[in-house]
């Protein structure tokens, strides 16, 4: 991930040339001090008291402006590589084929494109400053310790292996259990994406009891793993603070046993060995937290990268050659089964549609209409056979180029938190309100449109739920009407609209859109009557394929949805 950093080189570099300024002056703080005490106040020179003393303020002012200086540049360069971090990971989640989404599930992707990139953000802010600071205040503290009394650096240098052994140790004890808090944050992310999407659902069948429940659970969960790492590194602090008493007592010792006996140690540099170890033990305590972030970081880092090198199993083909015949689509002995299970949605499915033909299909649930569909555009690849646009295979395409022949009405309706006019225009984004109303128009949807407070401008709400059912699925239908495709396909897109609606959008589109070829996927009969052809699907396998009469007198499975709809007509 470093190459994210690549671009803010010059505030990684400068950040941490203003850090040393800052610690440089930290670190003549306790030398100056030492000569307040032994060549000030021992010997009553208040002039020298006053000048050391306000070298000190200067350099207090010096440091603190450098230190400020430093942390807007590690900010800039922090906050950068998350901004293009995550901005990648989001063009490589929308990269995914379905089969790779569902496997990582929404919560944990929202939780890896959120959560885990403020967490590798947060390591470089720490790495920039954080580790910088430390290493040159060890270093340098070291180094000024020497200067007081070569007996005082042996005193750090005995407690600090013990110190990095404390560090090594808990770390090594939490780093699997990071990880393992990431995924209970998958799973509270998770209920709350589901429950927020279904809220009209809970509602309906009065489960909020339920799903707190289940919300209860999962942040429970994560609440107890959080708890098992921080009760774990809680005792990491008081242990180092135990070594670090006993190094500063040991200074003390050795100090005040080399004035009795020696002579050559002064109180002010006894104060300033003290507070210089003080300085470097207490970077080193430093360092542990800074560990803890990486090592969280690591665990982010890794959930991370699990997506960017997750290649998408659907790609673009090589072959950019164009065609000759356009809106025609043909499956050869296709077969299909979903990643991960053996058994197969589709058989041998052998079909050629015809450019500006209008095809439909009807059959039963689970029959495999929407999976025979999904082929055309690439949402999955055949598990076996080929699929043809216009005379070439769909894997052989640049996926840009296969999509943009196609529109799709999907069976589920996907509106967006904007106006109307700007869900309907979102496929087309250079069409002007003429073409826009027109699309509507064919769709049946210019009139209620008019009817709202602000016409086409009036704004949707999240998901859609400001609209009826039939309302979501006409915008829904003029927004592929308005694309420009060669291929449009209804996946029980009009469901929801009356026959009398569904019959004058079908003449519409008819009128309006006539070379374009149509695949249509129904429940109702009726709907689907005055189709060229008919499909009919049982079991993953073609049945029938003919006209509403020919399949009348010739399928047996057609009749009988034909009867049991009329029956159920008649009945209403």
């Amino acid at each position: 991930m470093l190459k994210y950093l690549k671009k803010y080189w010059l505030f990684c570099v400068l950040a941490p040339l203003f850090m040393v300024c800052e610690v440089a002056m930290d670190l003549l703080q306790p030398d100056l001090m030492a000569r307040i005490v032994d060549e000030g106040v021992l010997r009553s020179d208040f002039a020298l008291i006053v000048h050391v003393g306000v070298r000190m303020i200067l350099c207090v002012f010096a440091g603190g402006a450098f230190g400020v200086t430093c942390g807007v540049f590690a900010n800039i360069a922090a906050q950068g590589f998350g901004n293009d971090l995550r901005k990648d990971l989001f063009g490589r989640i929308m990269s995914l084929s379905f089969e790779q989404t569902d496997r990582f599930t929404t919560g944990s992707l929202i939780t890896r494109l959120s959560n885990d990139v403020t967490q590798v953000q947060n390591m470089v802010g720490l790495a920039i400053r954080g580790l910088v600071r430390n290493g040159v205040m060890f270093v340098g503290g070291v180094f000024m310790l020497w200067r007081q009394s070569p007996r005082f650096a042996l005193v750090a240098a005995c407690g600090m292996p013990f110190i990095l052994l404390l560090i090594v140790f808990f770390l090594r004890k939490a780093s699997p259990l990071f990880r393992i808090v990431q995924e209970k944050l998958d799973g509270v992310n998770h209920v709350m994406q589901e429950d927020v999407a279904g809220a009209r659902v809970v509602k309906a069948y009065v489960k909020e009891d339920y799903e707190l429940d289940r919300f209860d659970r999962a942040n429970d969960a994560l609440c107890r793993e959080n708890l098992r790492v921080q009760t774990l590194l809680a005792f990491l602090g008081p242990c180092m603070n135990i070594i670090m008493n006993l190094c500063v007592v040991a200074v003390i010792l050795v100090g005040g046993i080399t004035v009795k006996n020696e002579g050559g140690q002064t109180p002010g540099s006894i104060m300033a060995a003290i507070t210089y170890l003080t300085q470097i033990l207490g970077g080193i305590g430093f360092l542990a937290n800074i560990f803890q972030t990486f090592t969280r970081a690591k665990a982010s880092a890794d959930r991370i990268n699990e997506v960017t090198h997750s290649d998408p199993s659907v790609t673009d083909g090589a072959d950019t050659q164009r065609e000759s015949a356009r809106g025609t689509v043909e499956f050869r002995d296709v077969s299909f089964a979903y990643p991960g299970t053996t058994q197969n949605i589709l058989e041998h499915i052998d079909l050629t549609v015809r450019q500006g033909e209008t095809l439909a299909i009807i059959g039963a649930t689970g029959s495999g209409k929407s999976t025979l569909i999904d082929l055309i555009p690439r949402f999955y690849d055949a598990s076996s056979g080929e699929v043809l646009v216009d005379g070439r295979n769909v894997r052989d395409y640049p996926l840009r180029d296969l999509r943009e022949k196609i529109s799709v009405v999907m069976q589920r309706t996907e509106l967006y938190s904007r106006s109307i006019e700007e869900n309907i225009r979102w496929g087309a984004a250079d069409a002007d309100p003429a073409q826009i109303k027109s699309a509507a128009q064919t769709a049946q949807a210019d009139d209620f449109i008019c009817e709202t407070q602000y016409g086409y401008y009036t704004p949707v709400t999240e998901s859609g739920h400001s609209l009826s059912g039939g309302q979501k699925q006409r915008i829904s239908v003029a927004r592929a009407i308005l694309k420009p495709h060669e291929i449009l396909i209804f996946d029980d897109a009009t469901s929801a609209l009356d026959l009398r609606t569904e019959a004058s959008l079908y003449e519409a589109l008819r009128k309006q859109d006539p070379d374009s070829t149509k695949i249509i996927i129904a429940q109702r009969i009726a709907s689907v009557r005055n189709a060229d052809r008919i499909v009919v699907l049982d079991g993953g396998r073609i049945a029938a394929c003919g006209t509403h009469d020919a399949l009348m007198a010739q399928s047996e499975i057609y009749r009988a949805i034909f009867f049991s709809q009329q029956k159920e007509g008649g009945a209403a």
